[in-house]
């Protein structure tokens, strides 16, 4: 008898130990601490766990949206975060990917906007991007997606990168040492209300660095893939709302992978919106519908989600 019930104990812990083998390990690309996209990979990685059967996630701390798409390409991870504007650049093979050559990069569905956070001290002096010249600034993580971004907004107003003392600095780090004094002013490219931001809106007042009259338009004119984002005042406690420039962000795979695979990771997701938004206040600006819209092709998997 105790032989039996020795063997029946030893098959269920086989059979956990297949279950256990059989979860294949996914690796998510999202960005430094204190942004949006670490916590929204959190989430993500959550409802997959959930949801998608045989599947299991893990978030990992990268460089952001610039790093991401080659990331997924060499297969240091199976899934990113990005915007449509570095998705297309990337499988173009062109600006910053233009060393490494045309990618083959896939959707797999839309998330939150990320909008260009250009924020200084409340009694700073400077108030449009022609008072940064010469100034110490914080512009996020080497790598990550806030400097093209920025490199484009200075060239609207006729500046160069050079024409500021750049610190590269995580937006955690970057917006500390704002409040420090260290630097004159910090740049995120992040959903918001963005933590780094907020975290500092404890003990400092804050303002948005304004484009130049008639630069957003211009802007607008000349990227096709950024928006105007209203930022309320209501989210850093400014005196005014902040008018920014935002881009679409995605998730992004490579488009040999597999298809049942993305199809459960899409499903995952994007069937389970409410818990998401519960979990992940950037999540409440995910619009799915977009995924239809964004500028690189979606997956197989994920068209089959989406076209259902």
């Amino acid at each position: 008898m105790k032989f039996t019930q020795s063997i029946i104990a030893g098959a269920v812990l086989s059979l956990f130990s297949v279950a256990s083998v059989q979860a294949e390990e996914l690796r998510i690309g999202t960005a430094s601490q204190g942004g949006a996209f670490y916590p929204v990979g959190q989430a993500i990685s959550s409802l997959v766990n959930k949801y998608a059967d045989g599947l299991e996630m893990v978030p990992v701390v990268t460089q952001g949206s610039v790093q991401n798409p080659r990331l997924v390409d060499s297969g240091e991870v199976d899934i990113g975060i990005t915007n449509n504007n570095l998705s297309v650049l990337a499988n173009k093979g062109a600006a910053m990917y233009k060393k490494g050559g045309k990618m083959q990069l896939r959707a797999i569905g839309s998330l939150h906007f990320s909008v260009l956070h250009m924020m200084t001290l409340k009694s700073s002096s400077i108030n449009t991007i022609a008072d940064l010249k010469g100034k110490r600034v914080a512009v996020g993580p080497a790598g990550g997606g806030t400097i093209p971004f920025l490199k484009q907004v200075l060239g609207l107003h006729g500046m160069k990168f050079e024409d500021i003392t750049p610190s590269f600095l995580s937006y955690g780090d970057g917006f500390s040492q704002l409040a420090d004094g260290n630097v004159d002013a910090a740049f995120a490219l992040s959903g918001y209300p963005a933590g780094a931001v907020v975290q500092t809106r404890v003990n400092k007042e804050l303002k948005f660095i304004k484009l130049a009259d008639g630069k957003m338009a211009a802007a607008l004119a000349k990227y096709k893939n950024y928006n105007e984002v209203v930022v309320p005042k209501s989210a850093y406690k400014t005196d005014g709302d902040g008018r920014v420039l935002g881009v679409n962000n995605m998730l992004i795979t490579s488009e040999k992978m597999d298809a049942d695979k993305v199809y459960k990771i899409t499903k995952a997701i994007y069937d389970h919106m409410d818990e998401f938004r519960a979990n992940n206040a950037y999540a409440k600006q995910i619009v799915p519908e977009n995924s239809r819209n964004l500028k690189i092709p979606l997956h197989p998997g994920a068209a089959k989600y989406f076209n259902k």
